[in-house]
Formats: C-alpha cells, structure tokens, sequence
C-alpha cells in the first residue's frame, strides 16, 4: 500500500511515527477531533510516539554502524595498502563516534611504549607525535588492562599516572574527554583506538562497542602487517641463505676443479710451476711456492685473462717476521693464517706430519678469499707436500741404488766388484774416470740430506753414497781438494751443521779406491777422536798418526794425557806456558838454540825451562824413544786442538 492507497488517516500517524509530523501539529489536532481522543489519551499516545521514534532512530543508527563495518571488512579483505587501512578505519571512527579527536596509538614490545600512528581532527604537531612511556597515561592502563577505559574529564583524572609532555600535548589540543579500547589479538596489545572530545562528553555503552569493534578491525590490521612484515624478513633472509647457498656451491664447484686439475699435476708427474698456476688461475692472485729454506722454486701472477707469467724472483726471500711467524703457526694447526701484511696476506706451510718441506704464499687480490678459497690453499700445500715425497721417493730410490753401487766400488771383494763397468754407466758416470775419493762426515739426522745435496753438487761428474757411516763421493777431479772444500761449504749452507771433509790420493786406476777409501776412513776416526768435526783437511796429513791410532778416542786421549799432561797440569796451576816451548822444540829438531830462535828468546831461558821439563817428564825425556813418543804426542795434542 503506497502513500496514494493507503487511508489519510493511517499516513498521518505513520508520518507522526517517523517523524515527518510532530506531535503537536494542526494535522495530528484535526485527526484527534475528528476521533474524538481525549487529553489523557493523547498523552498517552504521544508518550508511545516518542518511544517509537528513539527506537527507530537507534535502529537507524545500529544500520549505519553495521554498514561501516562491513564497509571496513571488504576493504580489509581488498586493500594491501596497511597505512591506507589505517588512515580509514580512523576516519570511519572519527566519523561514527562524532568526536573531535580520533587517534590510533600502536604498542612497540620492544620498549613497551605506545606511539601515535594515526590521527583525524588533530591540530598540533605534539600531538600527532607523541609517544607515551609504559606505565604513564590513559593510554598505558587501557594496555595494561586489556580493555576499554574512558574519562570524563582528563586534567582532573586521578586513577592514573600522568606525565608532564603527555599533559601539554593533550592540554595543547585542547581535549577533555577521552575513550581508549584495546587492540588485541591472541591476547597481544598491538595498541589502543581513542576517541576524544574538547568538551566534556558521557560515552554511552552503544559508542563503546562501536569503537571496540573497529578497534577489533584496527587489531586485524595491525596483526595482518605485522605478518606481512615477518613475511617479508622471512623472504628476504630465505633470498639472503638462497644468495649464499648459490655462492657457495659456485666457489665450490670452481674448487672442486681446481682439487681435480692439482690431483692431475701429481699424477702426470707436474711440478710445482703447475701447482702454483693453477692455484694463480683459481685466485686471481699471485702465487709462491718456497722450500723449507725459503728459497723459491715456482711463483705464477694471475693476470686478467687468466695466464700465467713467470716472475723473476731472488734466490732466497726475504720475508716479514709476522709471515714467518704465521708459517710457524701453519705448520703447527695445518691450517692457512691470514697475515696482517699487504703483501702477503695468506700463508700455508707445506707439511706432511712433522716434517716441514716449505710454504705456499698468496698476494694480496681486489676481492676477499673465502672459507672454501682457504680449502683449496691448503689442498694445494698438501698436494706440494705429496710432490716434495715423490720426488723424494724417486730420490732416495737412486740414492739406493747409488749406495750399493758406491759400496760395491769401496769392496776390494771381487765378488761384489762383478759388472761394475756397466752399472756405473748406467748412472753416466765412467768406470775408468773415477780417480778421487772424498768422505764427508756429518751428523747422523742430516747424512740422507747431505746425500741428496752432493749428489745435486756433483752432478754427472761422479757418484754420491752411504757407506760405513759417511757420505762418500766418488769422482773424477783435477784438484780434489778444492772440490771438497768447495763441497763442505756448500754443504755447510744447505744443512746448517758442521761438516768434516776428507780428501784421499788420486787413485790411479779404480781397483785402488778400496784403498784410498780405507785411508780416509781411518784419518776420520782419528779426526773423531781428536774432536775434529767441521774442518776439511787431506788424508796424507793425517796418515803416520792414523796409521798408529786407529783406535778409539779412550786410548788415544790417554796416550796424549799420559805423556804430556804433566806438562799441561803445570801450566794451570802456574800460569806458565811451558807447553809452547815444547812445541817448539819439538818442531825444531830438538835444539834449544834453534827453538829460542823460533820463540825469540835468549838460549838460557830456553834451557832453563828445558831443565823445568825434564822434572815434570823424567830424566830420560829427550832420549829417542821417550822424545819420539813426546813429539808424537805434541803433534797429537795440536792437532786435538786443546
């Protein structure tokens, strides 16, 4: 029924009824007349009309209400934009409540305090920006207990504590009245929703639970971004491992190569030339490679389009104390140490347990070397050390060879000395040529070391072994004593310890070297026996006292204290020097004017201290026999070197 069907009288009450006419109108009169509705009635009347109207207008209301939040939950399902969300559910409440002041302050759970976000109908800068301490305010009891709280009247409010920038700003904008709700979720304050007036304003529970429920919207929004947020941190460190991983498993594979191409090098026989390029190639960084003396022998620069040239190096480096100490440190963990040295940055000791064969040393570069690069440093020490006890295998396998074919030589045994023309041609050496014989005497630890070494100092010229505790070599020279004088110094350098060098007779054909080899050996023991062990010196020197004292060092120090040491004792507890005299007369044929000669001394005091000799060496002391043994042990004693 439309307002044209509908009776005159029934539209009018609904016009009454819904506010079109008002109670007291000429039309709502005229109607009561013409039914005849008394004063009581029409009171009665206008009582239920009245009730009607707040009802309908409530209605309305809730409608409206009910329409903005469906309006804020599609907009929560359609926008990503958490700021724009925000800014509209705070105008929406600005909107709905009617207030002059509509803010959204957001909890941090780090320093518990609440910040402003979001405000409608904020004047002041102070306001907008105010960050509120835990514990202070309104805002930190509606946090505090999870629910909604108002005041009335906000300078007189007194169940909370104020705080004096919280007070100015609000006394700044002006505000009274204030209404806080929670947002939560899972029991989690994210912030608290406000609603505030400049005059003072009762907030009736319908406005609570409207700006509850959009706080509930703001709760949503606040917990959406903050999930996005973990989202986007989860995605970004996911990329970041991702990045990493791809890096990694990049350097990897490239020293997964680098590993194979060094394998190959030990195994098709390379060198450390090789070694060092390829580790240059897979830097990008130059690379040295020095034995245990520093002494280079490969070094490689990596240049842009990854050759390698050769550098021109100095026989032996010359390295920083930090770097050799970061050697030292590498030699004990296994591991490459970083040096605080620009030039030499990483360092990797070449090592195989406790032996120490050199180190590999990495230039400075434009990007930084990794955890996997340092793998492959190391590999490639390992992969040197392999190659130093190859190369030492295949060394001392030779030198083996060597040894028996230089022990089958010293063997006057015919047995042993079968075939030799052909086995020493098959070291390139000439039976028929070998007509010297040097002995080296060293310390036990270093004759292998000192094998090798001669071995590399006399080349093709001659042949290097053990034999009855000395390294011997067998050679062909013009001037044999030069060539072991030459020999012991070289050795001297390379071994860092003292070296006795004995050179024997040429021998004239090589049948003789037995014997020439017997005659050095015995002037060894003699020098042992003396004390003698860095010196290099010729047999025939030695050979009338080997030949009587090749014994050992017990008899021969006693026949020498024997027979001169009164002489000695004398002069310690005197002062004297009577053993120089002796000398002297010894070398001189036994005559005081010739020995005072020799001395500078006047005839008398030569024999006068002849005459203090014969009371510490007996009466008989210049007979043949006594002076013979005497002179024997003179020459002894200068030759011990006591």
């Amino acid at each position: 029924m439309d307002s044209r069907t509908k009776p005159p009288a029934l539209g009018i009450l609904i016009d009454v009824v819904v506010g079109n006419l008002a109670i007291d109108s000429p039309e709502v009169g005229a109607l009561f007349e013409r039914f005849r509705v008394h004063a009581p009635e029409r009171a009665a009347f206008a009582e239920k009309v009245r009730h009607h109207q707040g009802e309908l207008t409530r209605l309305q209301r809730r409608e409206r209400e009910l329409g903005v939040l469906f309006s804020s939950a599609r907009e929560l399902a359609e926008l990503r934009d958490i700021d724009a969300l925000l800014e509209r559910l705070v105008s929406r409440a600005h909107e709905m409540m009617g207030t002059d002041v509509t803010y959204l302050s957001e909890f941090d759970p780090m320093t518990r305090e609440l910040n402003v976000r979001k405000t409608v109908g904020s004047v002041t800068a102070q306001f907008q920006h105010l960050r509120v301490p835990p514990g202070m305010g309104l805002a930190s009891q509606v946090a505090n207990s999870r629910s909604a709280q108002w005041v009335h009247n906000y300078q007189e409010w007194v169940e909370g504590e104020h705080e004096t920038r919280i007070d100015d700003a609000v006394s700044a904008e002006g505000i009274v009245s204030i209404l806080g709700v929670p947002m939560l979720t899972e029991g989690r304050v994210l912030g608290v929703l406000f609603a505030a007036t400049r005059t003072e304003h009762t907030f009736t529970p319908e406005e609570i639970a409207m700006l509850s429920a959009l706080a509930d919207h703001a709760s949503v929004i606040l917990q959406t971004a903050n999930t996005l947020e973990r989202i986007r941190r989860s995605e970004d460190e996911a990329r970041t491992a991702l990045d990493r991983l791809t890096e990694y498993l990049e350097v990897r594979d490239r020293s997964n190569v680098v590993h194979q191409e060094l394998i190959d090098v030990l195994l098709v026989g390379g060198g450390f030339e090789q070694v060092s390029g390829t580790l240059s190639t897979a830097l990008g960084r130059t690379v040295t490679i020095v034995d245990r003396d520093l002494h280079p022998v490969a070094a490689s620069v990596s240049t842009s389009t990854s050759t390698q040239d050769s550098l021109s190096l100095p026989s032996r480096l010359s390295l920083p104390s930090k770097v050799l100490d970061a050697v030292m440190t590498s030699r004990t963990t296994g591991h490459c140490v970083r040096v605080d040295d620009t030039s030499t940055p990483i360092v990797a000791a070449i090592t195989a347990g406790k032996l120490y064969f050199g180190a590999v040393l990495i230039s400075g570069g434009e990007s930084d070397l990794g955890p996997v690069d340092e793998r492959t440093i190391e590999r490639a020490a390992q992969v040197g050390a392999l190659l130093v006890l190859q190369q030492n295998a295949v060394a001392d396998a030779d030198l083996r060879a060597r040894v028996e074919l230089v022990a089958d030589l010293l063997d006057p045994t015919p047995e042993r000395r079968r075939d030799l023309d052909r086995r020493v041609r098959a070291q390139n050496v000439t039976l028929g040529a070998l007509d010297s014989v040097v002995l080296l005497s060293v310390p036990a630890d270093d004759r292998a070391a000192a094998a090798r070494a001669a071995t590399g100092f006399v080349g093709e010229h001659g042949l290097v072994g053990e034999h009855a505790g000395m390294v011997v070599v067998i050679l062909t020279a013009t001037s044999p004593s030069g060539i072991a004088a030459d020999l012991r110094n070289y050795l001297r350098d390379t071994l860092h310890s003292p070296v006795l060098a004995i050179t024997t007779p040429a021998a004239a054909t090589p049948e003789s070297l037995p014997a020439r080899f017997e005659s050095g050996l015995r002037t060894a023991r003699l020098l042992a026996a003396l004390g003698t062990t860095d010196a290099a010196v010729s047999s025939n020197a030695y050979l009338p006292y080997a030949l009587l004292f090749d014994t050992d060092a017990r008899t021969l120090n006693a026949f020498i204290d024997e027979t001169i040491g009164p002489v000695r004792d004398y002069d310690s507890r005197k002062g004297s020097d009577l053993l120089s005299t002796l000398r002297a007369f010894v070398r001189n044929e036994a005559s005081p004017t010739k020995t005072a000669r020799a001395l500078n001394y006047h005839t008398n005091t030569i024999l006068q201290r002849l005459d203090r000799l014969k009371s510490l060496l007996g009466e008989d002391w210049r007979s043949d026999e006594h002076l013979f043994r005497i002179s024997a042990a003179v020459r002894l004693d200068e030759l011990r070197g006591k």
